[in-house]
């Protein structure tokens, strides 16, 4: 994913997301290509199925797949920045062996 969107040589962060950008909704700067934005979420998404790290991140960034902005396309470079620095880190499941998954969920579906 890295080298599919040219981030192979980026320099690696420890975390997914900057505490002081708050992403928000920006009419008046200039659009990025949103093919390459949604791409890239997309991407991303995919890679959430074994790094719950990132969901947050992914997720919030994923809201602005519609009008993206420079700032929204940084962020979610540095998420990829982060991933280049923990690929040691996920969820791995061995093919043959016996893990059972069990989920926990406190919600109604019946009604009631």
């Amino acid at each position: 994913m890295l080298k599919k969107f040219g981030l192979e040589d980026s320099k690696p962060t420890k975390t997914p997301m900057s505490t002081e950008i708050k992403l928000t909704r920006d009419d008046e700067a200039d659009s990025v290509d949103s093919s390459k934005y949604r791409g890239m979420i997309g991407s991303l998404l995919y890679l959430t199925a074994s790094r719950p790290d990132i969901m947050f991140s992914v997720c919030l960034c994923a809201r602005f797949q519609e009008n993206s902005k420079p700032t929204h396309l940084e962020a979610v470079k540095r998420i990829f920045r982060y991933v280049r620095g923990t690929t040691h880190l996920g969820l791995w499941n061995l093919k043959g062996t016996r893990v059972e998954t069990i989920v926990y969920a406190n919600s109604d579906h019946t009604g009631f």
